[in-house]
């Protein structure tokens, strides 16, 4: 039986807070500021990084993955929410343009499973890497500070109960 809706819909509303205070620069930890929203067993799935299990573990992957990209923007276009799912449609903006003046963006989807308590148990990032490194090259970015890099071999299990 899902949660109530009420109850779905103000967490997911307090999610996007937390999102638009990154986006303006007013949470000093940036991403790691989301960590809050996860279960204790939550699974965290990345189109690059793989599989990440556990809200301590994906506390530190959102201060890791996110270092010197800084600049980036990851700005909602919509949310749909749906019993205890939410799928949430951003951009990924780079600094920089195409040669034809255009913006580096990307299309991005994460979907997010609701476990009630105002916490996730479940998110999959789904985004085309061929993009993002294209637009990386073509736009001459480089980073603010130090990056991590992926694992040459993530985990590729993106179902939740796996």
């Amino acid at each position: 039986m899902p949660y109530p809706a009420e109850e779905v819909r103000a967490t997911v509303d307090r999610y996007h807070e937390v999102r638009r205070r990154i986006e303006n620069g007013e949470e000093p930890d940036r991403f790691g500021a989301l960590a809050s929203f996860y279960t204790d067993d939550a699974v965290y799935v990345d189109a690059a990084w793989g599989r990440i299990e556990g809200r301590e573990a994906i506390a530190r992957w959102l201060v890791e993955s996110m270092a010197g990209l800084d600049d980036w923007s990851f700005p909602v276009e919509f949310t749909a929410v749906e019993g205890d799912d939410v799928v949430v449609k951003w951009t990924q903006i780079l600094p920089g343009r195409r040669a034809d003046g255009s913006p580096c963006t990307q299309s991005g989807y994460s979907r997010l499973i609701y476990a009630g308590g105002g916490k996730f148990s479940y998110e999959e990032d789904v985004y085309n890497m061929v993009h993002v490194l294209e637009d990386i090259a073509v736009s001459g970015w480089t980073p603010s500070q130090p990056m991590n890099l992926p694992p040459e071999r993530p985990d590729r299990r993106w179902a939740p109960g796996t």
